[in-house]
């Protein structure tokens, strides 16, 4: 049983009119819908940080004899 239908089925047996249920849960859906995009927007971001910065960390490993990731575990 879907969440949608669960909500239907619920609101027919309490004679509540089904739509009038859906209605008053869509603003919560538009908000997480506007949460969730925000947070894509902050991961595409930071898509390509590390390849900006394989440079820096390739010579900060060469000049301190190893590799840089893990240093200090």
């Amino acid at each position: 049983m879907t969440i949608a239908s669960a909500i239907l089925t619920t609101a027919a047996e309490g004679g509540h009119d089904p739509l009038a249920v859906m209605m008053q849960t869509f603003p919560a859906f538009i908000i997480a819908i506007g949460i969730f995009g925000l947070l894509a927007l902050v991961v595409a971001s930071y898509r390509n940080v590390s390849n900006r910065h394989a440079p820096k960390a390739e010579q900060y490993a060469a000049r301190h004899g190893g590799d840089a990731h893990g240093a200090g575990h």
